[in-house]
């Protein structure tokens, strides 16, 4: 991406920094014997002190098999559980605050310790977000760009993990959310935020797109001008891993203003570009 972000894009990106940031820091306080709830709770409580008074969705948090979505049939499994960290265990951080009326929706991938198997997770990951942003750019449709992330995944030897999310879901979009001192959630997910996907599913539904990229035909169309929060999810039998991140879709012509990541400078992203392996 060239130029300077507008105003709006700033906020997005302010609100993903402070998410990754939250990440960063719970993740080093993890240690052996902490639970899920508690790496969750934790979550909640950085970003509460920091003014996060709404959410997408609260925070989950996933040990061991979990980050790979073993057995999970129903969507209550995605919530955090009294599954214990160990060491050399891998662990996702997930969160979705609302600030200041903008909207993030992150994951963060990381191990109590060595683990190569899993840094080689996260290394493939690069490619995917690679191959997102060129077909984006390419207009390719969702559909067609779901295919290729599986494609790419089963040349690299992995199983796509996100299609166990609802829906099959690898992004969704992302819209402003009115800031409210409190709003109430429903199984772990803001009703405003909410509220909002649901209207961009109606008004998608008219005009022939759908805010939720899967691999089913209502995504079977180019990508819908917007931010989009991104994450390709990658399983190797007990181990998992990947990020999420926004991703914004443009109307313009030009090809790298057309499609951008919102932000380079994130962990994933600094990790690759440092050659840690």
């Amino acid at each position: 991406m060239t130029g300077e972000l507008s105003a709006e894009l700033r906020g997005f990106r302010e609100v993903q920094r402070l998410s990754y940031e939250c990440a960063e820091a719970v993740a080093a306080q993890l240690k052996p014997g902490v639970t899920e709830r508690e790496a969750a709770r934790m979550q909640r409580e950085w970003l509460y002190d920091r003014g996060v008074r709404d959410w997408f969705h609260r925070p989950f948090a996933w040990f061991g098999d979990r980050t790979a979505f073993v057995d999970f049939r129903i969507p209550l499994q995605f919530f955090p559980t009294n599954r214990r960290l160990e060491a050399g265990m891998p662990f996702i951080l997930d969160m979705a605050p609302v600030f200041k009326g903008y909207t993030a929706d992150i994951g963060y991938s990381g191990c109590l310790g060595l683990n190569p198997l899993h840094d080689k997770l996260l290394a493939d990951l690069q490619d995917h977000r690679e191959l997102i942003l060129r077909e984006v750019r390419e207009r390719r449709t969702l559909r067609e760009i779901y295919q290729d992330v599986d494609r790419l995944m089963v040349r690299q030897g992995y199983a796509n993990r996100h299609r166990a999310y609802p829906f099959g879901v690898i992004a969704h979009k992302i819209d402003r959310v009115k800031e409210r001192r409190w709003s109430p959630t429903v199984f772990g997910f803001g009703t405003q935020a909410l509220k909002g996907l649901a209207g961009d599913a109606l008004h998608g539904h008219r005009d022939g797109w759908s805010p939720l990229w899967s691999p089913y035909t209502f995504s079977d169309h180019p990508p819908q001008p917007g931010l989009w929060a991104v994450e390709p999810h990658l399983g190797f039998r007990g181990t998992g891993a990947k990020f999420e991140e926004i991703l914004v879709v443009t109307d313009s012509r030009d090809p790298g203003q057309s499609a951008f990541w919102l932000d380079d400078d994130l962990p994933h992203v600094r990790r690759w570009n440092e050659g840690a392996v």
